[in-house]
């Protein structure tokens, strides 16, 4: 359980830890100066995020949340273009145009943020990186992502026969993936 974990980890430290859905939880209205999100405001309910951390932080206070993601900047690795027949062949296609917009076409939220009419002075950062992984932490990444989790067993062992082989050939037998995460910061209005 991650809230437990947290707690034993902040132990000694002046802070609570609720396991309880945002949208729901009886938090105190304007006590928070922020409200962060790492990697998960996009599973929050999009008609009740942002009135919800309105409500919940103080005048002034701020509301922060990034996302991370595969991003396919000039000169990414061809094997994720290579992999595709794969996944095509076990119907688990990519289903939009190939290859994704590289990081700096990749659409943000501040729109969006701006829209609710709650928060200025709206800040967007990217940042990028690469990271190398061998096949067997390749898989182990696939293995945290729920479109992977939920494959059929059958598609999942295919799949993961082919990183395999196809990684396994290469002179440096590793796979470079690139790594996007966009950071948005906005200020409470009043």
């Amino acid at each position: 359980q991650l809230g437990e974990k947290a707690r034993v980890n902040l132990a000694g430290l002046p802070v609570e830890v609720h396991v309880e859905p945002f949208e729901t939880w009886d938090g105190e209205a304007g006590a928070f100066a922020l409200v962060f999100a790492a990697t998960a405001w996009h599973w929050i309910d999009p008609t009740l995020r942002y009135s919800r951390a309105h409500e919940l932080l103080r005048d002034g206070g701020h509301l922060a949340f990034w996302s991370a993601s595969h991003a396919f900047p000039e000169g990414f690795d061809p094997f994720f273009t290579e992999i595709q027949d794969v996944y095509d062949e076990i119907g688990e296609s990519y289903g939009e145009p190939w290859p994704p917009p590289p990081p700096e076409q990749t659409p943000d939220l501040a729109g969006e943020i701006e829209a609710s009419g709650l928060f200025d002075d709206i800040r967007v950062r990217r940042y990028v990186w690469e990271r190398p992984y061998t096949a067997d932490e390749y898989i182990s990444l696939l293995d945290t992502f729920s479109g992977h989790i939920a494959m059929e067993e059958a598609k999942r062992r295919r799949l993961y026969e082919e990183i395999r082989a196809r990684i396994g050939t290469r002179q440096e037998p590793r796979v470079r993936r690139h790594w996007e995460a966009v950071l948005h910061v906005a200020r409470r209005r009043a």
